[in-house]
């Protein structure tokens, strides 16, 4: 794990995340509230990010844990049509102000884990 990287919280199997399918949402706190998290598959790699559209802070999923467009190259926001590289968050075409929040995350053993950071906690319950 790299230095300066938080506490790691298992997420989900490494097999849970197929390159352009279906993400695996949790939850987490960011700057104090409870907020909605995806994490997807892409390119062989895993990542994750808050489900807001940088556009307008709305869920971006069109059906339950669906973010890729129809190609499965492309994060999409089904309320304002904002696409994101799925490897980096940054905005590619749409009403985007800036890119989506990034969730670190890494994979061991078969398991994937994201990391909290100075304004990102797992939510307590």
């Amino acid at each position: 794990m790299a230095e300066g990287v938080g506490q790691a919280i298992a997420l989900c199997n490494a097999t849970d995340l197929q390159d352009g399918a279906d993400g695996v949402p949790f939850d987490v706190m960011f700057h104090g509230q409870t907020s909605c998290a995806f994490a997807i598959r892409y390119g062989g790699q895993a990542h994750a990010y808050l489900n807001r559209c940088a556009h307008v802070p709305m869920e971006m999923d069109f059906q339950p844990n669906r973010f890729f467009d129809t190609t499965g190259h492309w994060l999409i926001c089904a309320t304002h049509g904002a696409t994101y590289h799925p490897a980096t968050g940054a905005c590619a075409a749409g009403p985007c102000r800036g890119g989506l929040v990034k969730i670190t995350l890494h994979e061991q053993d078969g398991v994937v884990h994201w990391h909290t950071a100075h304004n990102l906690k797992p939510v307590v319950f």
